[in-house]
C-alpha cells in the first residue's frame, strides 16, 4: 500500500508576524525622535544680550540690553528673558558687551556684596585698563607730607567700571576710576582716602579683557 503524505502547513504571512511590526514601531519611533530634535534645535526664544559691558553691583535697565532671538534647546531657562527685567536687579558678575545675560548673572540690589567708589590714581593707569578689566588697589600710607610708606594691596579684586584720563595734569598723567569694591574693604577704602594715603591702580588678571 501507497503511504498518504500528511499535508504540509501553509508558512505563516511575514506580516502576521509580531516582530515585524515591531521593527515598525521601532523605526517609526527613531524617526519622530529625529524630527523633534531637529524641530527643537530649529525653535528660537527671545533673551537678552548686553549692549554694553556690566560689571558687578550696575543695575541692569532697559538700555543696557537688547532683545535677540537665539536657538537655546533645553538651555533657555538659564537666560534672562523679557518677561524677568524687573526693577532693582544688579549684576553680580561681569556681563561682557554682546554676550547673552544669564539669570546666574543678576540679582536683586539688596542682596548685593559690592558697591562701587571712585578712586584717584597716584601713578598712571595703563592703556589696557577700562570697563570691565580686574585690577588691584595698593595703597602707600603717607608719613609726612612727600613721604609715604611702603605700598600694601588693599582691594585685590576690584572691578573698573569707568576710566577718565587727565593728560594735563603737570609731571605725568592721571586718572580717576569708577571701581566696583566688596562691601567689606569700602571702611578701609574710605579711610585710606581720608588719610591722604597713596592709591594706585594695578592690573589684574582679568585687565584689558
Amino acid at each position: 500500500m501507497t503511504a498518504i503524505e500528511s499535508p504540509r502547513p501553509r508558512p505563516r504571512a511575514f506580516w502576521g508576524d509580531a516582530r515585524f511590526f515591531l521593527g515598525i514601531l521601532l523605526i517609526a519611533a527613531s524617526v519622530a525622535g529625529v524630527w523633534f530634535v531637529v524641530s527643537a534645535a530649529r525653535q528660537t526664544v527671545p533673551v537678552f544680550a548686553a549692549t554694553r559691558t556690566i560689571v558687578p553691583g550696575e543695575a541692569v535697565a532697559e538700555g543696557d540690553v537688547r532683545v535677540v532671538e537665539v536657538a537655546l534647546g533645553q538651555l533657555r531657562d538659564f537666560y534672562l528673558t523679557p518677561g524677568a527685567l524687573d526693577e532693582g536687579l544688579v549684576a553680580t558678575r561681569t556681563v561682557e558687551a554682546g554676550e547673552l545675560v544669564p539669570d546666574s548673572a543678576v540679582g536683586a540690589a539688596t542682596a548685593a556684596a559690592t558697591t562701587t567708589v571712585v578712586l584717584r590714581s597716584a601713578v598712571d593707569v595703563p592703556a589696557s585698563v577700562g570697563a570691565g578689566s580686574v585690577v588691584e588697589v595698593w595703597e602707600a600710607p603717607l608719613v609726612d607730607r612727600g613721604s609715604y610708606d611702603v605700598p600694601r594691596i588693599l582691594v585685590p579684586d576690584a572691578t573698573v567700571v569707568s576710566v577718565t584720563r587727565d593728560d594735563s595734569v603737570m609731571g605725568g598723567a592721571a586718572a580717576s576710576l569708577e571701581v566696583v569694591i566688596p562691601r567689606a574693604d569700602v571702611a578701609a577704602v574710605l579711610a585710606a582716602m581720608a588719610a591722604e594715603s597713596a592709591l594706585s591702580i594695578v592690573p589684574g588678571g582679568g585687565a584689558g579683557r
